[in-house]
């Protein structure tokens, strides 16, 4: 197990506004609770070294070793009648660009997975309530395979296990935590559109057989919305929005 994420060790090492305030527990059931409803600033952040009740998408459980990932929940206030679905994109860029390895590029499995090596290495879980959202981040970071979750829906890796390098948690979560802040303003100010071409450089479904939503087809590019597209048999072309990704090899 590396050196706790405490406040002490983490807050002189941030570099803006986000992880202002630091909520740190050594275990809790979810960083999300921690947020939710409360009247904390924009950025506030909730980091724990284990989670007994993690949640990932459509209610699946986010399974942790204790001491080696990084869980934390960011709480966002973005404008009102913003499209927030768009922000697993946002923090799944952000991530990506956080825990790539030089010799092979992060990618984002859409809507909200990251990828190294066709692994998944870290998730994203968006739940808002009015005028907040709150961004729950799970990253692998020092697990051994041995660590990791043998049943997964997407066989999974971590940091470790996908690049042979043990990453400092604490290094990890601040430039994380400074890579979302950055997305997130341009995301404020010009939606997803300041960074389509960096999200497609990395979409990992593209030209995959896939079945979402309802819908089946070859993926394409990632929409401005955020939907993905898809090319159907008949040849016509679909927006989905949200679902289940089921994949089917290559169209």
């Amino acid at each position: 197990m590396s050196k706790p994420l405490t406040p002490e060790l983490v807050e002189p090492l941030l570099r803006g506004r986000f992880g202002r305030p630091y909520l740190w527990s050594e275990g809790c059931a979810s960083t999300q609770d921690a947020l939710r409803g409360s009247a904390l600033a924009e950025g506030a952040v909730a980091v724990t070294e284990h989670q007994t009740a993690g949640r990932g998408r459509d209610g699946r459980r986010w399974e942790d070793a204790p001491g080696l990932g990084l869980l934390l929940s960011v709480l966002l206030r973005p404008p009102s009648g913003s499209p927030v679905q768009q922000l697993s994109l946002v923090a799944g860029l952000a991530v990506a660009e956080t825990v790539e390895d030089a010799r092979d590029l992060a990618a984002v499995k859409w809507p909200n997975d990251v990828l190294l090596g066709g692994h998944k290495v870290a998730g994203i879980l968006l739940e808002s309530s009015g005028v907040e959202v709150v961004c729950g981040i799970g990253v692998n970071v020092l697990q051994t395979e041995a660590e990791l979750p043998a049943n997964a829906r997407l066989p999974a890796a971590s940091l470790l296990t996908a690049t042979g390098h043990a990453p400092d948690r604490a290094e990890l979560l601040v430039s994380l935590l400074e890579t979302l802040e950055h997305r997130y303003d341009s995301w404020r100010r010009r939606g997803l559109t300041s960074f389509l071409d960096e999200l497609e450089a990395r979409n990992a479904l593209r030209g995959r057989r896939v079945e979402v939503g309802g819908e089946a087809g070859t993926a394409g590019r990632i929409a401005p919305d955020g939907r993905l597209t898809l090319l159907r048999a008949d040849g016509t072309t679909v927006l989905v929005a949200s679902g289940e990704v089921q994949e089917g090899g290559r169209g």
